[in-house]
């Protein structure tokens, strides 16, 4: 326990191996996530990790390990022709490894901030939060296992079953199949088994609706996921986080459903051909779902117009929820910067959201996540112009679906020059792990301060 001005608080440190103190959380997490990223490079340059004949280059293996690891499914080389079992095997261990250890860390950083806030603050978190309690971290471990693998087991069994009936695949390859697109599915990475992905499957809705499903239970995150679980029936009792995620969530995949049914009608190329039923299937699934950072694609992204591709860019970077497997600034951050102009503009003093006032400590935080995530894109975009003679669109697709931790491409990414592969192995590392730690580490870093400056006014606008 410490004094500051009189007042008591909490320090709380995350205990490492060896019982030792770590006072950054944070750089534990990212030094982890580098390791697995440097194992699965390694496995994946092992000769057994490709097909007789295929050379896997340490570019290639490094990237494909990053993809997978960040849950992102950009690839360099056609996953089912390059990589033999063990190689799938090993990407899929990656992606497990990633959605998995991510949701976990995310909510253990959590757990964390609210540990090191005030007494009475972190009573008020815990009946708002209701995730939160005694003995969290082997607790939230062990749910958040459970409830994954619960729904990955019951995801890739409505896929066997669907191979095996309709595509009159072996019973061993239908579970494979349906095992592996499971995975990847609820840890929002793109990675399939095919080499158009699912293009073949783009009107099946046996098939494209478990993985979209898999997708969205991914993408709420696990604190979401635990409060539907016990108050599902009682929406007076959910907190605000779960009423920010599924009201953004919910609201940019009708968005994005409704935009790309809009723009893509009478495309030739990608809904043009198809009936009704097919446009909408279509629509939902490559419009709506994926672009919450899962990366699948029923249709050819190089085919589609360019205000489609705009559209998509915009819901990539915002994402999905926090703590889950899906990427970008995360629907929260959106919604309480939304919410925030909407107070400006209404001259409020406050930001009130669904009956509570959003602090300013939020606020501050969710603006820097967000302004450090634009400058990481348009880094990014600059450089992988200046390493290539592509258009702005498709190169500012790319950035965007690599940083979001997406996976959506418009064909790009294995043409791309040495330089440029880079940069996008350095986008989606720092997509996937910094606006989780750069918001962990904001508010760790919060202090209380004994005495205010003199206030002045700069014109603004």
């Amino acid at each position: 326990m410490t004094s500051d001005g009189g007042r008591r608080s909490v320090l709380y440190r995350v205990r490492g191996f060896g019982g030792r103190q770590v006072r950054r959380p944070g750089a534990v997490i990212i030094l982890g996530f580098a390791a697995a990223v440097a194992l699965f490079t390694v496995l994946l340059l092992l000769p057994a990790a490709a097909q007789a004949g295929e050379h896997t280059t340490f570019r290639d293996a490094l990237f494909t390990a990053t993809s997978a690891v960040c849950v992102t499914g950009l690839i360099v080389v056609d996953t089912p022709s390059h990589w033999s079992t063990f190689g799938e095997v090993a990407i899929l261990g990656g992606v497990q490894f990633g959605g998995l250890g991510f949701m976990t860390s995310a909510s253990l950083l959590g757990l964390t901030v609210a540990r090191r806030l005030g007494l009475r603050t972190r009573v008020l978190a815990a009946a708002e939060l209701r995730w939160v309690g005694p003995g969290e971290v082997g607790r939230i471990v062990r749910r958040v296992a459970v409830a994954s693998l619960t729904i990955q087991a019951l995801v890739a069994l409505a896929l066997a079953v669907r191979f095996r009936v309709e595509y009159d695949r072996s019973l061993r390859r239908a579970a494979y199949e349906g095992i592996f697109h499971a995975v990847t599915a609820y840890n929002n990475a793109g990675f399939a088994l095919f080499g158009d992905n699912l293009v073949g499957f783009a009107t099946d809705p046996w098939i494209c609706l478990p993985i979209s499903a898999a997708v969205v239970l991914g993408g709420l995150g696990f604190p979401v996921l635990i409060e539907l679980g016990r108050e599902l029936r009682t929406p007076r009792l959910w907190s605000v986080h779960t009423r920010l995620v599924l009201l953004g969530y919910g609201g940019l995949l009708a968005a994005g459903t409704g935009t790309f049914a809009a723009f893509e009608w009478t495309n030739p190329r990608t809904l043009g051909p198809l009936d009704l039923p097919g446009k909408l299937l279509v629509a939902l699934f490559s419009g709506g779902v994926q672009p919450r950072t899962a990366g699948f694609n029923s249709v050819d992204y190089a085919a589609v117009h360019e205000t489609s591709l705009l559209v998509t860019d915009v819901l990539m970077f915002i994402g999905g929820g926090p703590a889950g497997t899906a990427g970008g600034i995360k629907v929260t951050t959106f919604l309480v910067l939304l919410f925030a102009i909407l107070a400006e503009v209404r001259g409020n003093p406050a930001v009130d959201v669904f009956g509570r006032r959003i602090p300013a400590a939020v606020l501050r935080q969710a603006l820097a996540v967000a302004l450090l995530s634009v400058a990481l894109v348009v880094v990014g975009t600059l450089a992988l112009l200046a390493s290539s003679d592509l258009d702005l669109d498709q190169v500012l697709f790319e950035a965007i679906s690599a940083f979001a931790t997406v996976g959506l491409s418009t064909g790009i990414t294995a043409s791309l020059p040495a330089a440029a592969q880079y940069v996008l192995i350095a986008l989606m590392f720092a997509g996937r792990l910094g606006p989780v730690t750069v918001a962990a580490a904001l508010a760790l870093r919060g202090r209380r301060k004994l005495f205010r400056l003199p206030e002045e006014q700069p014109i603004v606008g």
